[in-house]
């Protein structure tokens, strides 16, 4: 295994860290306390710096205008900007745009990638992924009840989604729904582009996740699907293909989120070091990091944080050599290992922060709220410590 980067790929990260101290942390302040259209003046002015440095989309395919990264680039990038909330957005490869992307490229007709894959690397439009229903397991999703009837030369859509996140202003949703309900579960579903202007879309909310609406990018919409009539020229792949686009898609993208949450805990254990080292906490001078019981956190964060960046760099390299589906065991682990040190990680900064920590003066609050569900969406921790186990076993089974 070689991690070792390439030159180009430590020029390229040394620009992206500088320009998130310099550009994008600044615009948390705005992401925390301002206004919404202030912030996204901020952020289209950054997204075009991006785009003149020739960093815009990195990990999105060449021939599309990204730098088509190996994964394992690609994780090192998504760690670098995960730094931030608003650094994928700024580098055009936020979720769940990025995972669009890359069923459209593999998928996707070239009428479909014309009308929707090119400028949504271009960044001119946002999509969202809608598949998590209120009434169904999503650990299990061959209960999927929605349903995607053939009528002539069309799919008539219905059904009840939500957390389609992104759906507030995105111009299109991937749905995954019931088209062939007579087949094997696995068979089943399929995926479908759906303009977000079709009559019987029907965004009915943003769903409020720890009191905080949010808009735009940044939500959760509840979808009822009602009478939705698109041409079956939609259908991504082939019918009852659903399951396995969603596997092809969900692979690499925990890479990618992985990495990002990875950012996170570095940057959560700088704030908390930084913090430790700052505050005095006795009369004598001494401070917060002369406590033993600081010092065992910051000693045991290290090692968690180094550990699971190893883990994902492996899984990274793993597709890069064998493609995802040998490296499933790889991606399991990281889906639980990473989300936990990212959580322990924010966790104990805002430990050490004190009565600051919960506040919204800095960024940890931010992320306690948003990145809990990290242990849950793309496969809730349980479902990939099944399944990881159960091939663990039986693999030992003859022995």
């Amino acid at each position: 295994m070689d991690f070792e980067v390439s030159e180009e790929m430590t020029v390229r990260l040394a620009m992206i860290d500088a320009f998130m101290d310099r550009e994008v942390l600044p615009l948390e302040g705005e992401l925390l306390h301002g206004d919404p259209e202030t912030l996204a003046e901020g952020v289209a002015g950054a997204q075009a710096k991006v785009k003149q440095m020739g960093l815009w989309a990195p990990n999105h395919p060449v021939e599309f205008g990204g730098l088509g990264l190996s994964m394992v680039d690609h994780g090192l990038f998504a760690e670098a900007v995960g730094r931030s909330p608003l650094g994928m957005t700024v580098f055009g490869t936020q979720a769940p745009d990025a995972g669009n992307i890359e069923i459209l490229h593999k998928y996707g007709t070239p009428e479909q990638n014309d009308r929707w894959l090119r400028p949504l690397v271009d960044g001119e439009i946002r999509s969202c992924f809608s598949m998590t229903e209120p009434e169904t397991a999503g650990s299990n999703p061959v209960l999927l009840a929605t349903t995607a009837t053939v009528d002539g030369d069309d799919y008539v859509i219905d059904g009840q989604k939500w957390f389609t996140s992104s759906a507030d202003g995105a111009a299109f949703a991937i749905v995954m729904a019931v088209t062939n309900p007579d087949a094997p579960p696995h068979q089943r579903a399929s995926m479908i582009i759906v303009p977000t202007d079709t009559p019987g879309f029907n965004l009915v909310r943003n769903v409020s996740v720890m009191g905080h609406t949010g808009s735009g990018h940044a939500s959760h919409g509840e979808v009822i699907y009602q009478s939705c009539r698109v041409p079956r020229a939609n259908l991504l792949g082939t019918e009852g293909g659903g399951f396995v686009i969603a596997q092809d898609r969900l692979g690499p993208g925990r890479i990618h989120h992985c990495m990002r949450w990875l950012g996170i805990a570095a940057r959560a254990f700088e704030m908390m070091c930084r913090r430790a080292n700052q505050r005095v906490i006795a009369e004598d001078g001494s401070h917060l990091a002369d406590r033993q019981v600081i010092q065992h956190w910051a000693a045991e964060l290290d090692a968690e944080i180094r550990g699971a960046r190893l883990q994902v760099l492996h899984a990274a390299w793993m597709i890069d050599q064998h493609g995802a589906k040998t490296a499933r065991d790889e991606i399991s682990a990281i889906k639980f290992v990473v989300a936990n040190t990212m959580l322990k990680a924010v966790d104990t900064a805002i430990q050490a922060h004190g009565a600051l920590g919960v506040t919204d003066d800095t960024i940890l609050a931010y992320w306690y709220r948003h990145e809990r569900a990290a242990r849950i969406y793309d496969g809730a921790d349980e479902v990939h410590k099944t399944s990881l186990g159960r091939r663990v076993l039986r693999r030992h089974a003859d022995e």
